[in-house]
């Protein structure tokens, strides 16, 4: 079994396929290295693509300690996982997340960054309900440590992010929910009080957006009501994002429509990679009636 080793002894599962001009794929707090096999078949054909596990997920060391289990050690693992396969550079994928690693990702390592893309991105990160949002999760990790993840698990058939996936693709809804009740409990708790429970809004950091001029992709769905303001928000204040919303869908976008998802990922990364993701023109943003 392939593994990466961070400069702190963690194991990182990975697995790759194809070649070509890479693209690491940032799973979502759900998911796992498995969460992107419809983008890992899709995009190898012409890319070299990589997906691994975060720290405490299925395949990759769980430290016990959850001070380990922090966001910017996500950040930094997507950058081990770079120099372990010694790639320059890369387009960063993120859902959810790793929405949030990826975008903080291209913050401090831009020079190591071909494109972002960040799907499903925002969840409790706005100014309003950020520190609610925090203090959830801390209460949810104490019940996935005390009820483990199959029931938390099952608590995801009624989450309204996640309902038009269960109704749009029940035998894929079924395969996500088995996957997330095999994650480690400790692991997952750990993740949940130390990554959720302590990042910081991504407002917070909104005069580092405005010059982080990387081409960037955001994607969401449109009942995925968390995380429409903080998408909006971000393509407001990044200067060279695009914003991709599709109708009808939930929080994990990837998985839910793969097809459109792979068709929008495609067409930007082409751009990115011709020179042809432009920048939005200044004229255009204090238009008025025509």
């Amino acid at each position: 079994m392939p593994h990466a080793i961070t400069p702190d002894g963690v194991k990182l599962y990975y697995e790759e396929a194809g070649s070509g001009t890479p693209i690491l794929f940032v799973h979502e707090y759900c998911g796992d290295w498995r969460a992107w096999e419809p983008q890992m078949r899709f995009f190898s054909r012409r890319h070299r693509c990589i997906t691994y596990s975060f720290r405490g997920y299925p395949g990759s060391d769980v430290p016990p300690n959850g001070d380990m289990n922090g966001q910017q050690h996500a950040v930094d693992d997507a950058l081990h996982m770079l120099d372990h396969l010694k790639i320059p550079k890369a387009h960063i994928v993120g859902l959810s997340q790793g929405a949030f690693a990826t975008a903080h990702f291209g913050r401090c390592y831009a020079d190591r960054t071909l494109s972002l893309t960040l799907a499903g991105v925002g969840s409790g990160a706005g100014l309003e309900g950020h520190e609610q949002f925090k203090r959830d999760a801390v209460t949810t990790a104490a019940l996935i440590r005390k009820d483990g993840m199959a029931k938390y698990a099952e608590s995801l058939t009624t989450n309204p992010t996640r309902s038009r996936f269960r109704l749009k693709d029940p035998r894929g809804f079924d395969e996500f929910t088995k996957h997330l009740s095999e994650h480690p409990v400790v692991g997952a708790a750990n993740t949940m009080e130390n990554y959720q429970g302590k990042r910081p809004s991504l407002y917070d950091f909104e005069e580092e957006w405005k010059t982080l001029d990387l081409p960037t992709l955001i994607v969401c769905g449109d009942e995925d009501d968390p995380c429409l303001q903080p998408s909006l928000y971000l393509k407001q204040v990044l200067p060279n994002a695009g914003l991709a919303m599709f109708a009808k869908t939930g929080h994990a976008v990837n998985l839910e429509e793969p097809d459109a998802f792979n068709r929008e990922l495609w067409n930007f990364i082409v751009l990115a990679e011709a020179g042809q993701w432009m920048p939005r023109h200044p004229a255009t943003k204090d238009a008025g009636l025509i």
